[in-house]
């Protein structure tokens, strides 16, 4: 008992406050979603949170019209890490890179410091809405780190391809998915969400957007479950930012109940 109490008093003093930022993104409006990026930004340093993050293209909502989604300066970019280095907090947001005839579908974390922490390519484009034909996959995952906590993050459609998620979870105790996840597969979302939490044992952080986008509306419900898949917190159906704790604890439910212990990597590669 005495070991127990000594790990949670480490535990408590390992934290990261993350907000989620569930935004209503104005299809293919730079301009205007990079204000609400900024007062959302701002909102969550009131409330002392040391990370915040965005939905899948945060600047321009899902659009496959990648010459104007594409950004060719990073002017933008650059803006999102002044305001990161102004409020002393890290960003994780989704943009658009342009790659030649293609682009790249991206997730960004910025430092406090103004630094790319965290770059990731989405690895499966969505074939069902066309995203294969002007966006070329990723091909790596990434981590970053705050507080000492090991991070992840993946984008939308990856959601549905638990094999990346159990490679991430190897390392990351939290895996972000940052989403433009249409409401009328809201129940997929959900289950999904929580089903990575409980298969890598891990927190999982779904952001969603919500509004319409031309004709396809997003119900949001982003999400926050813990390593054990109990619902943390989660945004009903409305553009809103809630912030909450991440504890350094994902080790303590893996030793409790040992269930990566018992996987077979080798014969699954096998099989596959």
């Amino acid at each position: 008992m005495k070991l127990l109490r000594k790990e949670a008093i480490i535990n408590l003093a390992n934290t990261v406050k993350a907000a989620v930022c569930q935004q209503n993104i104005v299809f293919e409006d730079k301009y205007c979603n990079l204000r609400k990026i900024f007062y959302n930004i701002v909102l969550a340093k009131k409330k002392n949170a040391d990370i915040i993050f965005f939905p899948e293209m945060s600047l321009t909502g899902f659009s496959m019209n990648i010459d104007l989604t594409s950004e060719k300066n990073c002017c933008n970019i650059d803006e999102i890490k002044k305001l990161a280095v102004e409020n002393n907090i890290y960003v994780g947001f989704g943009w658009v890179k342009s790659a030649g005839v293609k682009a790249e579908n991206h997730y960004s974390v910025i430092s406090s410091t103004g630094e790319t922490a965290f770059d990731y390519v989405k690895i499966h484009p969505f074939s069902y809405a066309r995203e294969d034909l002007f966006f070329i996959g990723g091909n790596d995952i990434k981590f970053f780190n705050i507080s000492g906590i090991d991070f992840s993050a993946f984008i939308c459609y990856d959601l549905r391809f638990p094999e990346v998620f159990q490679a991430a979870s190897k390392k990351a105790s939290v895996i972000v998915v940052a989403a433009n996840w249409p409401m009328v597969r809201r129940e997929h979302w959900e289950c999904l969400l929580k089903a990575r939490a409980i298969e890598n044992q891990c927190y999982i952080i779904g952001v969603n957007c919500f509004g319409k986008q031309g004709d396809i509306y997003y119900s949001g419900n982003s999400s926050v479950f813990n390593p054990d898949g109990q619902l943390i917190c989660c945004l009903e159906e409305k553009e809103n930012l809630i912030v909450f704790e991440i504890e350094n604890n994902t080790e303590m439910y893996r030793k409790k109940f040992p269930v990566k212990d018992d996987r077979k990597i080798e014969l699954y590669k096998s099989i596959l």
